[in-house]
């Protein structure tokens, strides 16, 4: 595959086999879970979990020159549907009109009790 006009930034962590942020042109793809700033993995509640990985996408996205204001499109993965209304809740507190394009979808994720991930599409600058 060809990637000379692609640009990938690595994951923090060594062992990852993902990058961090994905980068063409003028967008940003980054896809998230609710890591913590020292790498490890917040598995308390809901709310805990999507703060923590909103946090991970928003310095994501800094890091690679853009913010949560500029996420045009979020794809939120909960593996009990029933967290979306306290995921909406955090939500609002790091996104606001207009708001991104987002889809929620139910899954079983990886990591045993990991109750969300996000993948984001976001415009650099």
């Amino acid at each position: 595959m060809a990637t000379d006009d692609l640009t990938f930034i690595p994951d923090p962590d060594a062992d990852s086999i993902s990058s961090d942020v994905a980068s063409f042109g003028g967008l940003l793809v980054s896809t998230q879970i609710p890591t913590r700033p020292d790498g490890s993995l917040e598995l308390g509640g809901i709310v805990e979990q999507s703060e923590c990985t909103l946090q991970a996408l928003k310095a994501a996205l800094e890091k690679a020159g853009s913010s949560m204001d500029r996420v045009m499109h979020l794809t939120i993965y909960l593996t009990d549907l029933a967290d979306r209304a306290a995921f909406n809740e955090v939500y609002q507190r790091f996104f606001a009109k207009p708001w991104p394009v987002r889809a929620a979808v139910g899954v079983q994720l990886a990591t045993p009790g990991m109750r969300v991930e996000v993948t984001a599409i976001a415009a650099k600058g």
